[in-house]
């Protein structure tokens, strides 16, 4: 299984992929790592990036969680995803992807960004983000609410998608 933790920058993406992957024995890899050079140029001076930039970003991410699905490994992905066209070119010809939307209100995503440090992203591209998000439906992924621990997240993650521990 292929899980897709996606959302806003700010939402937790990473640390609740990592932290699900980690409690599950699985593989992580952050959408951050597919960027070129010169996409991550562009949102550390605060531009926002276009379609066309997101479109070799996100072919690259597909690549990806296709060549894991061959290889049968389980892997947790991290995305932000945030149109409906990107989510379907994500899960095109995946048989075992999930997805997993992290959800919280626009204060709380700005408090985060506010305290990050050490990430490409500027912060004043939040609101961007937020214009360009086309939130997925109930059907589509499972919405998770951001506020609760990580911990928490990643047990209702896991409860909700059957998925058991690697202990």
């Amino acid at each position: 299984m292929i899980v897709l933790v996606m959302g806003v920058s700010g939402s937790g993406k990473t640390t609740i992929g990592e932290a699900l992957a980690a409690r599950l024995g699985w593989r992580f890899s952050d959408a951050d790592e597919f960027h070129s050079e010169q996409n991550k140029a562009r949102m550390a001076q605060g531009i926002a990036l276009t379609d066309a930039d997101r479109w070799p970003w996100l072919e690259a991410i597909h690549h990806a969680m296709q060549l894991c699905e061959r290889q049968r490994e389980h892997h947790v992905f991290a995305c932000s995803a945030l149109k409906r066209d990107y989510r379907e070119l994500l899960r095109a010809n995946l048989e075992q992807l999930r997805m997993v939307f992290l959800d919280g209100s626009p204060a709380l995503l700005a408090e985060r960004l506010q305290y990050r440090r050490g990430h490409f992203f500027a912060p004043e591209l939040l609101a961007d983000q937020l214009a360009v998000l086309e939130p997925p439906t109930a059907d589509e992924a499972l919405i998770v609410d951001i506020t609760p621990s990580p911990a928490v997240i990643v047990e209702e993650i896991m409860a909700a998608l059957g998925l058991p521990a690697d202990d």
